[in-house]
């Protein structure tokens, strides 16, 4: 065998069945390949789910836990099928629990748990607003690495250890999310967009007052036809209210939405029409440095 025994464990099935025996070993691509021709009657295989951990595994962030590879008691591969094609497709060997001896009946209840979430490792590790948090972290990697991909399915998921990864490098994401509360209360912009648009252009302008624009965005005050952020409140109101065809939570498309009206406020343009067409690139922070015209509200 081409894995290397760790540590053992056996129990019984409570039964008088057959002992199922535990132990960690070393998987290697080959040895997971092997096993994998042994997955006679598992759940259809998610491509999706096998790229993400396999992204995990190339990133170092494979951790070896309680969960791994189970074989019934004929020997038959019944979970860890998608571990086992990460591993093959990495080309990388890690350390797994490998469970031998399941009671075929034992099926029908594997991986019926609640899987740890972004929000459940964000409030372990002591952080506020978890979920909101977990959110935006998750939009700003998006943002950063795939701005013009479809932001949803499992090809756009994002680890749990990224997610911590992401807000070591990025610490401001906390106040970001901050900002972005009162945004989405008042505009109904979600979360995720304000943040990533908070962040993304105070990272990138931090020279500028950004107070008017957020404060304008909230209350709406002393704002006058043409001002990018009135376009801006009008246009994600109307979503939220249900007067278009586009979905009314689409951070993405929120977030578009935004650095075209942060765009346009900061470079003192008018807007009274805010729209995508299909196929619209994220807009890239504008680097004018003229004194917006709409720094006061007039």
């Amino acid at each position: 065998m081409l894995s290397s025994l760790l540590s053992t464990s056996a129990a019984g099935d409570g039964n008088g069945g057959n002992v199922m025996q535990s132990n960690v070993e070393v998987i290697t691509p080959d040895l997971a390949r092997d096993w994998l021709l042994l997955n006679t009657k598992n759940r259809p295989l998610s491509k999706a789910f096998v790229q993400q951990l396999t992204q995990q595994i190339e990133r170092g962030e494979w951790q070896l836990t309680h969960q791994g590879i189970a074989f019934d008691d004929h020997g038959a591969l019944i979970d860890g099928q998608h571990r086992l094609e990460a591993v093959a497709k990495a080309g990388v060997p890690v350390q797994c629990v490998v469970t031998r001896g399941v009671a075929q009946s034992a099926f029908t209840v594997m991986d019926t748990g609640r899987k740890r979430s972004g929000r459940d490792a964000l409030a372990l590790a002591g952080e506020e607003h978890s979920t909101h948090l977990a959110a935006a972290l998750r939009g700003l990697h998006l943002y950063l690495t795939a701005p013009d991909s479809a932001w949803s399915g499992q090809s756009a998921a994002v680890s749990n250890d990224l997610l911590l990864t992401v807000l070591d490098q990025h610490p401001g994401m906390r106040d970001a999310v901050r900002a972005a509360v009162p945004m989405n209360k008042a505009i109904r912009i979600t979360v995720t967009a304000a943040a990533v648009g908070w962040y993304a252009t105070t990272d990138a302008r931090p020279e500028l007052d950004q107070l008017p624009w957020h404060e304008a965005l909230v209350t709406g005050a002393g704002l006058r036809i043409g001002d990018p952020r009135l376009t801006l409140r009008n246009t994600l109101l109307n979503l939220a209210a249900g007067k278009t065809h586009r979905r009314r939570d689409d951070s993405r498309e929120h977030l578009l939405y935004y650095l075209k009206s942060w765009n346009a406020w900061v470079e003192g343009r008018d807007m009274k029409l805010l729209r995508r067409s299909p196929g619209e690139t994220m807009p890239r922070i504008s680097r004018h440095t003229a004194r917006p015209r709409f720094a006061e509200g007039a």
